[in-house]
């Protein structure tokens, strides 16, 4: 176990390849290139902060969006695309703390809502939003019809 307390920051472009691996404890299947991941990182409409004790255990990437979001009132509204923290370090208030950071990005940018999702399954995910004051809004299924290229 580390010794350091975790501090949380604001990921730069140097954090992209820890950012990286903690992305591929949420999403498995996470493509991203490191170049891609740097660019996103110096957009002004997202930010990604990292919970770090001597390395990164966790992060939180938020988002501003201007299109419609479901459940949602405002535009634009700050969106939770990504809140991850390693098991080994659960259960500690790191994904607390990271989404107070998101909370405060978000206000920052003008917002008076921040969003978030969760597949359906991932009911580990939907208790930790309502434990952090999150409220559900809907649930949607979503259906997908390939087209036959010739009519």
């Amino acid at each position: 176990m580390n010794a350091a307390a975790p501090v949380i920051r604001h990921a730069t472009r140097v954090d992209a390849t820890a950012w990286a691996s903690l992305r591929r404890g949420l999403w498995p299947d996470a493509d991203e290139t490191l170049g891609e991941l740097q660019d996103a990182l110096a957009d002004a409409d997202a930010a990604v902060f990292l919970a770090c004790a001597d390395a990164a255990v966790g992060f939180a990437e938020v988002r501003l969006r201007h299109d419609y979001v479901n459940g949602t009132e405002t535009t634009p509204v700050g969106f939770l695309e990504g809140w991850y923290v390693q098991p080994d370090w659960q259960g500690r208030g790191l994904g607390r703390a990271l989404l107070a950071a998101a909370k405060a990005w978000t206000r920052a940018k003008g917002c008076s809502e921040l969003a978030s999702d969760s597949r359906l399954e991932d009911v580990t995910a939907q208790a930790a939003h309502r434990a952090c004051g999150f409220e559900e809004t809907e649930r949607v299924v979503y259906f997908r019809l390939p087209l036959d290229p010739a009519g």
